[in-house]
């Protein structure tokens, strides 16, 4: 809010150079805002994606889970009044690939009832099928 009530500042004192840099720190923000959602609904898909791998199994919650999960990264990277997304396929690329160490500790925790650690799970799964599975569904409605 902070920034709103300096640009209104700079638009009154007629500062239009300082107003727009202000712009662009203010559309860096938001871009950033809507890049950090996607990363945590990526870890939620990709623990799921993990899950189905490790275990060679699917159950109705994890399969509702990653619909979720890919319905919230849809509706966050989609420019509303704009058009186009947030995100390209190469900054979904780098989120995906940001999100499954996370996303491997976790899913460690609850396949197998937790007996094994996230490395041995690591071991047990096919890190380029399941982020290419992953990019490939969130990108599949877009």
């Amino acid at each position: 809010m902070d920034e709103l009530m300096e640009l209104r500042t700079y638009i009154e004192a007629q500062r239009y150079d300082d107003a727009l840099v202000l712009i662009g720190t203010m559309e860096e923000m938001a871009k950033d805002d809507k890049l950090n959602k996607i990363y945590s609904f990526s870890v939620v898909l990709l623990i799921h994606l993990i899950k189905q791998d490790a275990e060679k199994r699917t159950t109705r919650s994890w399969e509702t889970s990653i619909a979720l999960a890919l319905l919230e990264i849809r509706r966050t990277n989609k420019c509303r009044n704009a058009g186009g997304y947030y995100a390209s396929k190469q900054d979904i690329i780098e989120i995906l690939a940001e999100a499954y160490t996370a996303a491997l500790k976790k899913a460690a925790s609850e396949v197998f009832e937790g007996r094994y650690e996230d490395d041995n799970i690591a071991q047990m799964v096919d890190k380029p099928a399941i982020l290419d599975q992953a990019l490939h569904l969130i990108l599949t409605e877009q």
